[in-house]
Order: structure tokens, then C-alpha cells, then sequence
């Protein structure tokens, strides 16, 4: 395993040497200038963020899952991405799912020694009957934590695609992935607090993995959240908003609209676009694979050539 300090996330970084002696605001401004630093440094590592995302494309495509595996911090990121799956893509708490080093408990109560369990990860997988169809993403910012390194050589073993997100360029993780996102984040404001910019770069990443596959998956349409889950007075609201904008209408027809598509906002869409009815929208969509796009392709075309000279 390698050593604690001769990673680029433990160093102690000189210019903060007086953190303890300065004032609110100098604090504040030290943190909020190292934070400028992280998406420069996600951006190097973009070409391999890429290469996970059609990684997970791929592998949902084939009626696999995502899996986020991590501890700590870390771990709770990946938990929380794929939490909030479900509401804004309407997928099944299944199809995205997040372990943590200890298990749910260690959510809301640091346990930092189950990261130090090799197997535990192994555990964890096989409880959700893990195959070769899923793609394991191990997240640790130092790179070379037992669950994620266990995890992922067992994801190995049975076939699934992995994918590794460290904050230390030559990550022990990398080598057991199909794909090693390293982002260089280098030393912390409070050293080895790696909550801060490496835990910033950790959710930019997985917000990119989540996101990304759900665009790729037709879940959006133009920039539009059209496959929100409805299921709060807040998320009503704004799948009206959704409607009005993607329609073209007012209030009280996106309500309608929204009503008689039993709060699907696709659904509704396709009704108001195509001038069909549920049934007829739903099957347009199933045979379209979700694509609002392909659809509404001929809709928009005829729309198109009306306005123009």
C-alpha cells in the first residue's frame, strides 16, 4: 500500500501555515481561492471522465447497473449521487445504487476503520448480486483505500466494468479499473482534510458520470429535466415549468397536460406536440427508447420549415 505521506493530498501547504492565527474572512478567502483550483484541475481529467461515462452508457444499455463504492467522505458522495437519481431521472432506486464502508450507519456517524477492510467491499457486492452486466465506480481520494481496492478487485473478478476516481496521480486503484480518473488536487487548506478539494472534485466527477449517462440515455430533452419524478409540490411545479417551456403554453394547460399524463412530463409533452393521447404517447416513447427527440423529430421539422422566409 502506498505511503500516507508521500501522497499529493497530505502535504501541508506552506501559505496556510498561519490558518490557525487568521481571521474569519482570511479563512474564508484562503478556502474559497483553493477551491478555484479544483475545476481547473477536473478539467486535465476530463478525456478519462469521458471514457467512464460511455462506459456506464454501455453498460445500462445492457441492463446493468451503476454502483458507487467508497468510505468516508468519499463514500457519502457517491451514496448521495445516486440518491438523487431516482427524482430527477425517474430511474429505479436500483439502477443506481451507493455502498459505503459500513454500511448505512456510517452515513450519518464517521466508522473511519470500516474503510480499512479489504473484504467488507466484497461483501457488500454480493449482497446486491453483483455481475459482469454492472459497472463499479470505487471513490477514494487518496487512491488506496482497502474497501475501494477490494471492491474493485472483486468487481474484476466476476466481469463488471470499473471505474476509479482518486485525487493522487499514480493511484493504487488505477491499475484494477477500466478506466482511472486522477485529478490532481494537491494540498489541502486544513492538511489531509480531504473533504474539501478533493471531496469538491469527487461530487463534480460523479455528478458528471450520473448526468451525463442520463443525457446519453434520453432523459433530457434540449437542457429540459422532462423525466422528473413528480412526487412533491416543489417538483410538481417545476415540471409545469418544464411543459410551458418545451410547449409553449400556459399554466393552467401545463397543468391539464401534466394531469392527464398522470404527472409524466414526457408523456405530456408528446400528447401536446403530436396531438395524441396517453396511450399513443407512451408507445411513441417506448418505441423511441425514451427519446423525446426522435419523436418529436418530424414535429419539429414541420415547425421549422413554417417559420422560416
Amino acid at each position: 500500500m502506498q505511503s500516507l505521506r508521500r501522497l499529493h493530498t497530505e502535504q501541508s501547504d506552506p501559505q496556510y501555515a498561519n490558518l490557525d492565527i487568521s481571521g474569519t474572512t482570511d479563512i474564508l478567502v484562503m478556502m474559497n481561492e483553493a477551491d478555484h483550483t479544483v475545476p481547473l484541475a477536473v478539467a486535465q481529467a476530463l478525456p478519462s471522465v469521458a471514457r467512464a461515462v460511455e462506459l456506464i452508457v454501455g453498460a445500462l444499455k445492457r441492463g446493468g447497473r451503476l454502483l458507487y463504492i467508497g468510505a468516508g467522505s468519499s463514500g457519502r458522495l457517491g451514496v448521495l449521487d445516486a440518491a438523487e437519481c431516482p427524482p430527477t431521472f425517474s430511474t429505479s432506486p436500483e439502477l443506481v445504487q451507493g455502498l459505503l464502508a459500513g454500511g448505512p450507519e456510517s452515513m450519518f456517524r464517521a466508522l473511519e476503520d470500516a474503510e480499512d477492510s479489504f473484504d467488507s467491499a466484497q461483501t457488500d457486492l454480493q449482497s446486491i448480486q453483483l455481475t459482469e452486466r454492472d459497472v463499479v465506480v470505487g471513490i477514494t481520494a487518496s487512491g488506496r483505500t482497502p474497501y475501494v481496492v477490494g471492491g474493485l478487485a472483486y468487481a474484476g473478478s466476476v466481469g463488471s466494468a470499473t471505474v476509479a476516481i482518486s485525487c493522487n496521480l499514480n493511484a493504487e486503484v488505477s491499475p484494477l479499473a477500466d478506466v482511472a480518473i486522477e485529478v490532481d488536487t494537491g494540498p489541502e487548506v486544513v492538511t489531509g482534510s480531504t473533504r474539501l478539494k478533493a471531496g469538491t472534485a469527487e461530487k463534480q466527477i460523479v455528478n458528471m458520470l450520473s448526468t451525463a449517462t442520463m443525457v446519453r440515455l434520453g432523459k433530457v430533452y434540449h437542457n429540459l429535466m422532462v423525466d422528473l419524478k413528480v412526487t412533491n409540490e416543489k417538483l410538481a411545479e417545476r415540471a409545469k415549468r418544464m411543459l410551458m417551456l418545451a410547449v409553449d403554453v400556459d399554466y393552467g394547460v401545463a397543468e391539464r397536460l401534466l394531469q392527464e399524463a398522470d404527472g409524466h412530463v414526457k408523456t405530456a409533452i408528446v400528447m401536446a406536440r403530436k396531438g395524441v393521447d396517453r396511450d399513443a404517447a407512451e408507445q411513441l416513447l417506448a418505441e423511441a427508447d425514451g427519446f423525446l427527440r426522435i419523436v418529436l423529430q418530424e414535429v419539429d421539422a414541420l415547425e421549422s420549415s413554417a417559420s422560416g422566409p
